[in-house]
């Protein structure tokens, strides 16, 4: 007597599956409001920003950003705490742009004497923010392109680019509602001195 082997016909079962259920308890893109978009960055540890109903996940930053970052956070700090000139934070740090955009800069000074918009949920504009430039393209497109506009829309009086891969900084300055006005080009041989703090300079060998 021959025996057969019979086949399992039962579909092979799926890996684990998102709960998608889950997105349709927030807006749709292009429908955030800022109320909401404050309780997201509330609930979750990411950066986020808002422009116009639209929330942008930032990648999270690598640990040569984080060690640039703390470097040029330490030498603001030491400076600004000498005369209390007023108070420099990392992200993140909501600032607002304008009614419905708000930006999270990798640090924000405030003035003492603007301290009254450095609100606790977040910052009404800045003095001096800067941002550090991270190597993927989009990340170099936002810093380079479309956040000197931001920023020069809030009239922002100084933007600093942070750029490891080139070794420079650009010192963004005399802000407008059509942008910076002047932008310093500073090499890695040079000085970088601040416009709005002045006495405060570094250079790219205190930092790395």
């Amino acid at each position: 007597m021959s025996t057969s082997r019979s086949e399992n016909t039962t579909p092979h079962a799926p890996g684990p599956q998102p709960v998608w259920e889950i997105a349709t308890l927030y807006p749709p893109q292009g429908m955030w409001t800022e109320v909401g978009y404050l309780a997201l960055t509330n609930s979750i540890s990411r950066l986020i920003e808002f422009t116009d109903g639209k929330v942008e996940f930032l990648p999270m930053p690598t640990k040569s950003h984080q060690v640039l970052l703390m470097a040029l956070l330490d030498a603001l700090r030491v400076f600004v705490q000498r005369d209390n000139k007023g108070m420099a934070l990392p992200a993140p740090l909501r600032v607002r742009i304008r009614p419905d955009k708000f930006r999270e800069p990798d640090i924000v000074f405030m003035s003492s004497a603007n301290l009254h918009r450095a609100g606790d949920d977040y910052f009404e504009g800045a003095d001096l923010v800067m941002e550090i430039v991270s190597s993927d393209p989009e990340s170099r497109k936002r810093d380079l392109e479309e956040k000197p506009r931001d920023y020069a829309e809030a009239l922002i009086p100084e933007y600093w680019i942070v750029d490891p891969q080139e070794r420079c900084i650009h010192i963004c300055s005399e802000p407008s509602e059509s942008g910076y006005a002047k932008t310093n080009l500073v090499l890695e041989d040079d000085v970088a001195s601040s416009v709005v703090l002045p006495g405060f300079s570094i250079r790219w060998n205190e930092l790395l």
